[in-house]
């Protein structure tokens, strides 16, 4: 069995999704050769269950980085790509993010505009400074059929995103999430569209609805069911523009 990709970067990684991500991959009996763990603070409080199991795996580099910060993400960049000596990086999971329950009536500026950064304009930073060692991968794999492990970038949604399946969540208003996560998903269309001439993969996936500080105990999912769903349905995507859940089924827009 060949790995999912030779090399991951995971935003958001010290937790929840992201930390059973980079778990997952490198505890695969055919783990990728570098999996890039990044977060906002890995050397705080937070970042502990991350340094962890980084020392238990090699292949596993923490990496700072905030993506609200472009000097922080242009800072990772450089970092991941003196690591890859020359090669590129195949997959790119943007996973950060941040929740929100506020209704028409709670709802602040300053809520709407801090979800909107991190959801939305962060992962766009992200994939502008990693885009030349995507490419990079890209070029690197004779085949012209797209995959994760020939370059891809995938980014991690919700289906309270959806603008159809909005209509029958009416009880969760969640503006800001919801409103970030629906603008996140045209930026992936806008992608796919983009970079499919470069044989860059670019799709949605939605996690579902997860046991973690964000999605509280109250989920249905547990988070380890969750990431092995998504890293199979990884493992066989072949087509760009997609929004998928966890088992792999396709999500209205």
């Amino acid at each position: 069995m060949s790995p999912l990709a030779c090399s991951v970067l995971v935003t958001g990684s010290n937790r929840g999704i992201g930390l059973e991500l980079v778990r997952q991959l490198v505890e695969n009996t055919d783990p990728p050769e570098h999996v890039f763990a990044t977060c906002r603070n890995p050397d705080g409080p937070g970042g502990k269950a991350l340094h962890e199991l980084a020392q238990k795996h090699p292949n596993i580099h923490v990496v700072q980085l905030e993506v609200e910060d472009q000097s922080s993400v242009k800072a990772a960049a450089s970092v991941v790509e003196s690591q890859l000596k020359g090669k590129g990086l195949n997959l790119l999971i943007n996973n950060a993010g941040v929740n929100s329950f506020a209704t028409l009536e709670t709802v602040e500026q300053q809520e709407m505009l801090s979800a909107l950064n991190t959801n939305v304009v962060g992962p766009i930073l992200v994939v502008k400074e990693f885009l030349p060692l995507l490419k990079r991968a890209a070029t690197e794999t004779a085949t012209d059929r797209m995959s994760c492990s020939k370059a891809a970038i995938i980014n991690i949604s919700s289906k309270l995103g959806s603008i159809e399946l909005g209509f029958e969540l009416v009880k969760l208003p969640m503006y800001p999430y919801r409103v970030s996560k629906a603008a996140l998903n045209m930026v992936t269309a806008c992608m796919a569209e983009e970079l499919k001439k470069d044989g860059i993969l670019c799709s949605v996936i939605n996690p579902g609805w997860v046991k973690t500080d964000m999605g509280t105990e109250q989920a249905p999912l547990t988070v380890q069911c969750s990431v092995q769903g998504i890293l199979k349905v990884l493992a066989n995507l072949s087509s760009s523009g997609a929004f998928l859940n966890w088992e792999g089924n396709s999500l209205p827009w």
